[in-house]
Order: C-alpha cells, then sequence, then structure tokens
C-alpha cells in the first residue's frame, strides 16, 4: 500500500452517510448507527460511491451523486411477477421490500423484492428497489486502515464494523 492515510484498493474504510434519492427525499442514514464499514476495490459497495471514495482522507466530507447505472442499475425486464403466496411458507411475514432468493431455470439462485404482497399472491421484481433511481450520497470518512491478508482474500472487512466469522 503506497499512502495509508488515503482510500486505495485494500484500505478498509468507514464512513457515516445520508443516502437521498433524486428527488432528495432521504432513503436510508447511519445516523445514530455504527459508520459503515467497506473493502475498496472488492465491490462491497455501489460501483459509483467506490469510485468516488478512492483518494479520500479521514475527515473528508463530501457529496457524492452517483447515477442510477452505477448504482443500482437501471431497471430491466417485464417488472414485478405474480407468485402463489402459497409458494412460501405459510408463517413467513412477507412485506414489500423485502429480499427472498429465488432459482432461475438454470439452476441458478438470484434475490428478487418483493413489491406487493396478497392474500393469494404475491409480487417479485429482480430489480433491486433502487434501480434506476440516481442516488445522491453525503460522505463524512471516518477511518482508514490497511486491510489484512483475510479480508482481501475473503473480499470483506472482519472485526469491529464490518463481518464476523
Amino acid at each position: 500500500m503506497s499512502n495509508p492515510d488515503v482510500i486505495q484498493s485494500g484500505s478498509v474504510a468507514q464512513f457515516h452517510y445520508t443516502l437521498r434519492d433524486g428527488a432528495k427525499e432521504v432513503i436510508d442514514s447511519s445516523e445514530g448507527r455504527e459508520p459503515l464499514t467497506y473493502l475498496h476495490g472488492a465491490s462491497n459497495i455501489v460501483p459509483g460511491l467506490e469510485r468516488q471514495m478512492e483518494g479520500k482522507a479521514v475527515g473528508d466530507k463530501f457529496t457524492a451523486n452517483v447515477p442510477a447505472a452505477e448504482g443500482y442499475g437501471e431497471r430491466t425486464g417485464e417488472g414485478p411477477q405474480p407468485v402463489p403466496r402459497s409458494a412460501l411458507p405459510e408463517d413467513a411475514p412477507l412485506q414489500p421490500g423485502m429480499m427472498l432468493q429465488a432459482q432461475s431455470p438454470e439452476g441458478q439462485v438470484v434475490p428478487v423484492w418483493i413489491t406487493k404482497v396478497e392474500e393469494t399472491q404475491i409480487f417479485v421484481d429482480d430489480n433491486h428497489p433502487l434501480a434506476g433511481v440516481d442516488l445522491s450520497f453525503e460522505i463524512e470518512l471516518v477511518n482508514i486502515r490497511e486491510a489484512t491478508d483475510e479480508e482481501r482474500s475473503h473480499g470483506h472487512p472482519h472485526g469491529p464494523g464490518g463481518h464476523h466469522h
């Protein structure tokens, strides 16, 4: 690592954020919570934000505007599809926005999100709920350190603020 004081590939960074959509409505925030921790260069965060984090230092505060294509992608496919409610466990607490795992015809596991729940069916979409949405992140960078060899090989941070095995 050439400069451990700035974010670069192999850095573990922690930051506070407020995420807004194109209408400037708050979607999510780390306010009152631990900062988000990620391994830079391992695709732990959306590509447009990761690109804008490169070279930033502890204490930096900035706004990262991320177009949909560099965030959760553009919306694709047919949109929400009906699934019989009986295809899921009877006691499952299903609600819009919840992610489920489905199996493609080729046998691959793919994420789908519930968009609507009715008595006899639910509607799922393979587009992330933020697909097609331009994003704006207000960032405050609070910590940077070099990733361990184990973190690099696993592709995510370990320990406080990161993943625990």
